[in-house]
């Protein structure tokens, strides 16, 4: 990848990462006090919906850009072989490489946040693997069906997919990916806030689905789906809408620059 189309990459994450959190924020805090272990009422209910959002101002820039520099490097670097039944094995080995690197950046910002929403004790030295746990199996659904969806649209109209186009694919690449994944967003919220000295706390995803199953059934894996969601597919639709938009328009301005 050439210089500016680094640069484009960084600055377009970036960019599409502060949008999309400060605006769908409120429901990320809905989203994470349905699934708290003390009921959405304890948890704060519709009240503060904006807590913990400085925090997550802070961490979405460097995040999001971590996540686009390396999904973009790795789909250069694996360049070589462009065969179509591969692409989204490429995909999504990109695109799990970029969740390591963000997830770096991302735990910091993801506890504080979280234990602002809800008022709860929790360990931290877990929220790595964790997250990882939570983010790669949803990136891997996420971002070789938004590419796909953006392929065939592109090859149904003879040119390329337009922004808003762009968008479109990610809400729908979004939100299928959100509703596969919502079980383990609850079990990455339960540990998260979990007790210190809970078995949950311990840091174990599937003794935390296991738990969840036992406790409240189907409704409990799938608790907050809905503005999950929601939340998540207009998030795609901002997210990647406004990367391509920006990554598009720095490229265009770097190769008018002298």
């Amino acid at each position: 990848m050439d210089r500016p189309g680094f640069t484009a990459s960084l600055v377009a994450g970036g960019v599409a990462g502060v949008s999309v959190d400060l605006i769908l924020f409120p429901l990320d805090t809905i989203k994470t006090r349905l699934q708290s272990p003390q009921g959405f009422k304890k948890a704060g209910g519709f009240r503060g919906i904006y807590a913990g959002i400085p925090s997550a101002a802070v961490g979405s820039f460097p995040n999001a850009a971590a996540f686009f520099i390396t999904y973009e490097y790795v789909k250069w670097f694996l360049r070589a072989d462009s065969s179509s039944y591969l692409m989204p094995v490429k995909h999504m080995l990109a695109a799990s490489a970029g969740e390591v690197v963000a997830c770096l950046i991302r735990v910091p910002s993801e506890v504080v946040k979280q234990r602002a929403q809800v008022s709860a004790s929790s360990r931290t030295f877990q929220i790595f693997s964790n997250i990882l746990y939570q983010e790669i199996p949803f990136s891997l659904v996420q971002f070789p069906l938004w590419e796909s969806l953006k392929a065939l649209w592109s090859w149904r109209q003879d040119h390329v997919v337009d922004s808003w186009q762009s968008a479109v694919c990610g809400a729908f690449a979004g939100g299928f990916a959100a509703v596969v994944t919502t079980p383990l967003d609850v079990a990455k919220t339960r540990i998260m806030l979990a007790k210190a000295g809970s078995s949950t706390a311990d840091g174990n995803v599937l003794s935390a689905l296991h738990e969840v199953w036992r406790t409240q059934g189907l409704s409990g894996l799938f608790a907050g789906v809905f503005p999950r969601m929601a939340a998540i597919s207009l998030g795609g639709f901002i997210f990647l809408g406004a990367y391509d938009q920006t990554r598009s328009l720095l490229l265009k301005l770097g190769k008018e620059s002298p």
